[in-house]
């Protein structure tokens, strides 16, 4: 079929700067007439011509509400842009780690590459008509836009007038794997739908041991359980877990795509992912039953992971710290050796003790997977994590929860070689964690969310806590008279990273305490829009001695909230007593 391409005037749209992670906004904001066309041509215009011209484009998502329009919208526009060719995921599914891993390792049948990707996803957000959507670009190395990119985008969305579209080309069925072929004025032009899985899969079976893996889910003393919280991981648990891997149907929870994400919110943490955590027995009251020795669960586009044992919670913090520490024995393709550990400041140093003791390269970075893809492309980091739940390595350019899960089995799968067959009793997850402790010390760590703050109060809250710093002796001063039994404080500041690949300096990433005996105070401020902003509060307590490694959190923290609490007036600036979210 031979299309047309049109041209359609259109006026720039407020607020249509992208963040971190792209431009999010309600579904009835995306709706609104040229919002997605005015964003995607910002985006296709931000970008160089050959990039464009000529180039192969992934369109797809974690298959949110909205999805399946929005992806025949950009398709069009492709089109008319000069885009060769477009490649989608089976019914506009693939995950983000799936998309970073399809841009780096796919070859079409023409040998041709991937340049980027438009991937829909609002993340661990909630999907439907009245809930999220999203859309970020990421470029050709599999990360999300630098940047000097969405600056781009962003200032291209304020002097917008118009837009190509070839608006008579008809919608593609993304519903079946195959090409769909269209002749425009600059030649042909294809929509290539292939399968979510196929390539994800590849690449996980040439990371890790899957026989190993496949061995330790056959024995009848391991159980299991994967919950996707009905997000675009479900694509992949199925294939991976029970085809691959030999797991039951009935390990899996909630793990078909839905796009309300079966109404429930898709972010994995002990709140929101209710049904795993009850089945793993962390829940308020008993289920009954022996919970499975495993599990986990994914946000809605599967880069986020949080790992459950037994009744056991594991902090993304000391779950990336495990995995660094475990990686050279477990997984065969860090077999040679970690070119480097990162962390985002805000995550707790339990990484850092780790890369100490082995000797490791180490970096801490402000908030924002850019900055590990940047170390990453200089070969100077494999592993890398941050306490929201992100954990990934260097083969994409993203964070990635399916990888973060069999990089637990390939751990658990190493350590019990020898307790597989007979009546030996398996190591557990809590053994790895416990274990780990007594060897690296433990942080006892937590965040305290105060969302909707008074944008103003915020900040006179932020500046108070900056002028402290000026006078260490009377910092700790003034420490003493609060606590007496919390450490001095050694050094304090705030966060500011020199990024040692491009030169970049990134300034005021939050405001740092650091006391002598190892322990933190983390201070950040996010979200200073029209509705207030957010203070964002780290706290965290290092424990050396084995003998103190297995108190409560509550118990070991409570000195050091008290003390944060107090020295930064968080009442007296922002008037609450207690936090919105404690995590």
């Amino acid at each position: 079929m031979v299309f047309k391409v049109s041209t359609v005037s259109t006026s720039p749209i407020d607020g249509q700067k992208p963040g971190t992670s792209g431009l999010r906004k309600k579904v009835k904001v995306f709706k609104q007439p040229n919002y997605l066309e005015n964003f995607v041509q910002a985006t296709f215009n931000a970008l160089t011509a050959e990039k464009v011209k000529g180039a192969t484009l992934v369109v797809s998502g974690d298959g949110r509400y909205y999805s399946k329009d929005a992806v025949q919208i950009i398709i069009k526009m492709a089109a008319a842009n000069g885009v060769r060719r477009v490649w989608v995921g089976k019914n506009t599914l693939l995950s983000t780690p799936a998309v970073s891993a399809v841009i780096r390792e796919r070859s079409g049948a023409d040998g041709s590459k991937a340049t980027g990707a438009f991937i829909l996803t609002a993340s661990h957000n909630p999907g439907g008509p009245t809930e999220d959507f999203g859309i970020k670009y990421n470029m050709e190395n599999g990360g999300p836009a630098p940047e000097s990119i969405t600056d781009k985008i962003y200032e291209n969305t304020k002097t917008i007038k118009e837009y190509p579209i070839a608006q008579d080309l008809p919608n593609v069925d993304i519903s079946a794997v195959g090409v769909t072929s269209f002749e425009g004025p600059e030649g042909k032009f294809d929509v290539e739908v292939f399968d979510s899985a196929d390539d994800y899969v590849k690449l996980m079976k040439s990371i890790f041991d899957f026989e190993a893996i496949r061995k330790l889910l056959s024995s009848p003393k391991f159980t299991f359980c994967y919950d996707a919280l009905h997000g675009v991981a479900g694509a992949y648990a199925h294939r991976i877990f029970v085809e691959e891997l030999g797991a039951q149907e009935s390990a899996l929870l909630n793990c078909t795509p839905k796009e309300d994400f079966g109404g429930g919110h898709p972010d994995p943490n002990l709140t929101y992912a209710k049904e795993l955590v009850a089945r793993m027995g962390l829940g308020k009251s008993d289920t009954g039953g022996e919970p499975p020795e495993f599990g986990a669960a994914a946000d809605g586009d599967a880069d986020r992971n949080m790992i459950l044992g037994k009744r056991f919670f594991v902090t993304p913090s000391d779950s990336v710290a495990i995995i660094a520490a475990n990686a050279i024995g477990a997984i065969p393709y860090f077999s040679s050796g970690l070119k480097g550990v990162a962390r985002s400041m805000p995550t707790s140093a339990a990484l850092d003790v780790v890369a100490k003791s082995l000797n490791l390269k180490f970096f801490e970075v402000p908030t924002g997977w850019k900055f590990f893809g940047n170390l990453m492309d200089a070969g100077m980091c494999s592993v890398c994590g941050e306490e929201s739940f992100g954990t990934g390595s260097d083969h994409i350019r993203e964070k990635d929860g399916i990888w973060a899960v069999l990089a637990w089995m390939s751990i658990l799968a190493h350590k019990n070689k020898g307790n597989i067959d007979g009546n030996a009793k398996l190591v557990s997850v809590e053994d790895i964690v416990r274990q780990h402790w007594a060897t690296y010390g433990r942080h006892y760590y937590t965040r305290y969310d105060y969302e909707n703050v008074d944008a103003g109060k915020a900040k006179e809250l932020m500046e108070h806590l900056v002028k402290l710093q000026s006078s260490i002796p009377e910092v700790n001063k003034i420490v003493k008279g609060i606590r007496s039994d919390v450490a001095s404080v050694a050094s304090a500041d705030e966060f500011e990273y020199k990024d040692p690949v491009d030169g970049s300096i990134s300034k005021h990433q939050g405001i740092r305490y650091l006391f002598e005996d190892g322990s933190r105070l983390v201070f950040r401020l996010s979200g200073t829009g029209s509705e207030g902003a957010t203070i964002r509060l780290y706290i965290e307590q290092y424990e050396k001695d084995a003998s103190k490694t297995g108190r409560e959190s509550q118990e070991a923290l409570s000195p050091l909230v008290d003390l944060a609490l107090k020295l930064s007036k968080m009442e007296e600036f922002t008037g609450r007593s207690a936090p919105t979210v404690i995590t």
